[in-house]
């Protein structure tokens, strides 16, 4: 099967163009289901129960987030609601929603896993640790698994696929917005990829006003992100995943302006 994972949406601009391209990408690409990072799909950033619907209308089949998922209270009852977005499963249990979900698919199930790293960012449970309790919960329901890992650090991310290799079917890499050209397939047969890029604004600092991004780092004052407008560009990856095993066979950048 054909797994198409996005990065970053930003913003109404990034759901506007990804409603535009996505339905024709997927059909040529033979698509079977489609993961979208949302958490920064909301006008102003976080994620929105509007932006929500924006991806799901678009052909996106399953919604990650990370670090700016409770960014709006609108969303939290959204999150507790519906089982196809989830926000890192290493944030404390007791937060609104649910870190994995397991989506039927008629033929076969995939499981999706959402952590985030914890160099450089927040102080979280050990994704580790936490993808080890997460795998154990899914343990008989799914042989396909993926991962998005919300991180700032290439290392972290880099050594949490090792660690996952041969145990998940892809693990792949959201946050820095920028799309990486590592693609692999690891030894044991885990797809991988360092960071999926963004869907927004090309001509951007990670989907935002370049001028503000540079005002930012010039002066260390505080500075509003506004989204950039402009031509957009969709950044992901595609992978092969064996439906018997869940061992990946091959992995495809996507860059699609």
């Amino acid at each position: 099967m054909n797994i198409l994972v996005l990065g970053d949406v930003v913003s109404d601009i990034g759901c506007r163009f990804l409603r535009k391209k996505l339905p024709a990408f997927k059909k040529l690409k033979n698509i079977d289901f489609c993961v979208a990072n949302g958490e920064n799909s909301a006008a102003g950033n976080g994620i929105s129960p509007l932006s929500v619907r924006e991806l799901f209308a678009s052909g996106v089949d399953f919604i990650t987030t990370g670090n700016h998922v409770y960014r709006r209270k609108e969303v939290y009852e959204l999150l507790d609601e519906n089982e196809f977005v989830i926000r890192p499963y290493n944030y404390p249990e007791s937060n609104p929603g649910r870190g994995f979900a397991v989506v039927d698919l008629g033929r076969c199930s995939v499981g999706v896993i959402n952590l985030m790293g914890t160099m450089f960012s927040e102080s979280l449970e050990n994704p580790f640790r936490a993808a080890d309790r997460a795998l154990m919960e899914l343990e008989g329901r799914t042989n396909i698994i993926l991962v998005d890992f919300h991180a700032e650090a290439t290392s972290e991310k880099q050594a949490l696929a090792y660690y996952l290799d041969g145990r998940v079917s892809a693990v792949f890499g959201t946050h820095t917005h920028v799309l990486t050209n590592d693609e692999r397939v690891l030894p044991g047969g885990t797809g991988y990829i360092t960071d999926i890029g963004m869907c927004g604004v090309e001509n951007s600092v990670l989907g935002v006003k370049k001028e503000l991004i540079i005002e930012k780092f010039m002066t260390n004052m505080p500075v509003r992100f506004d989204a950039a407008d402009g031509k957009c560009m969709i950044n992901g990856c595609i992978f092969t995943v064996d439906e018997k095993t869940g061992r990946c066979t091959g992995a495809e950048p996507v860059r699609l302006s």
